[in-house]
């Protein structure tokens, strides 16, 4: 009969995804997780293969913690749907810097662009909005991502400290820029 371990995998990683919070990506270690958990590595390696296995439960959990903050942001109603997922990475990126940057600050070279699930709903959002074709919509969102990603990098990395109220004037302002631009002065 296997060892009984007092630890499930979803304690372990919830484990290591506080660790990762506290301590950064870097700080991830089998013997960093132990001292966490109290134990020793054995029950790590007991229900996951090895350290990498061990990553990749907390990616997940992260990636999963931040669509939770899209959807909530998202669903409340306080601002435009679309904005909203913008008002969200930047909440995520303000109240979970270590997870951001593990999910957003990462070398992602040779690794092809993946649209999000959350795509299915921006993008005919803002064909509906502006009146874009899908392309032009797809440049669009590109180039305001590009803006809501440096405002939140700089928030994980407390190069910037804005209160929520700030973030939302200056996506409004990108936002009203970009349609201009895409748009026409007429707004469309």
């Amino acid at each position: 009969m296997p060892p009984k371990f007092k630890y499930t995998r979803d304690e372990i990683t919830s484990a290591a995804l506080n660790l990762t919070r506290k301590a950064g990506s870097g700080g991830l270690t089998a013997r960093a997780l132990a001292a966490e958990l109290g134990c020793s590595v054995k029950p790590i390696f007991g229900l996951f293969k090895n350290m990498e296995e061990v990553q990749g439960a907390v990616l997940s959990a992260a990636q999963n913690l931040y669509q939770s903050y899209l959807a909530e942001d998202m669903a409340a109603g306080k601002y435009p749907t679309y904005k909203a997922s913008g008002m969200g990475y930047i909440r995520f990126a303000r109240e979970e810097k270590e997870l951001f940057k593990l999910l957003f600050m990462c070398d992602r070279k040779g690794e092809p662009p993946k649209p999000g699930k959350e795509m299915d709903v921006i993008i005919p959002l803002i064909m509906k909005n502006t009146g874009l074709t899908r392309e032009k919509a797809e440049l669009f969102h590109l180039e305001m991502w590009i803006f809501v990603h440096g405002v939140a990098s700089m928030i994980a990395t407390s190069y910037l400290d804005w209160e929520m109220e700030t973030v939302s004037d200056v996506l409004t302002d990108a936002y009203m820029g970009l349609k201009t631009r895409f748009c026409g002065e007429a707004g469309n």
